[in-house]
């Protein structure tokens, strides 16, 4: 490995590591990741939708114009891979949720619910 590999490393496991030393169980620290997420999610899956319907606009608006389409082309793709993403990401969250038994007693709500 490289310098700045382990560097990376090194400072992946100092932000983590508050996790740990604050967190009495494994089912708080599951807690915490599903709050930032559910609070971080929802504003994405926006983002991607704008990048997703930006795209739609820019092919729709090409006229013609190869390079415009083309371009409009990278929006949608990049717009739905994004939406993919954090659909993915939120079933994986409401998975953990459900295995450990954290959170409610009942099923999780969906992105952006508390």
């Amino acid at each position: 490995m490289n310098k700045r590999t382990i560097a990376k490393i090194v400072l992946t496991v100092a932000a983590v590591t508050p996790l740990f030393a604050f967190a009495a169980t494994v089912g708080t620290i599951l807690t915490d990741i599903q709050t930032i997420l559910n609070t971080v999610i929802p504003i994405l899956m926006i983002l991607a939708t704008v990048v997703f319907l930006w795209g739609v606009i820019t092919y729709i608006t090409a006229g013609g114009d190869e390079e415009k389409a083309k371009s409009g082309r990278t929006y949608i793709i990049w717009g739905l891979i994004g939406l993919f993403a954090m659909v993915a990401v939120w079933g994986l969250v409401r998975a953990l949720v459900n295995t450990f038994g954290v959170g409610s007693t009942g099923v999780p709500g969906g992105p952006g619910t508390f």
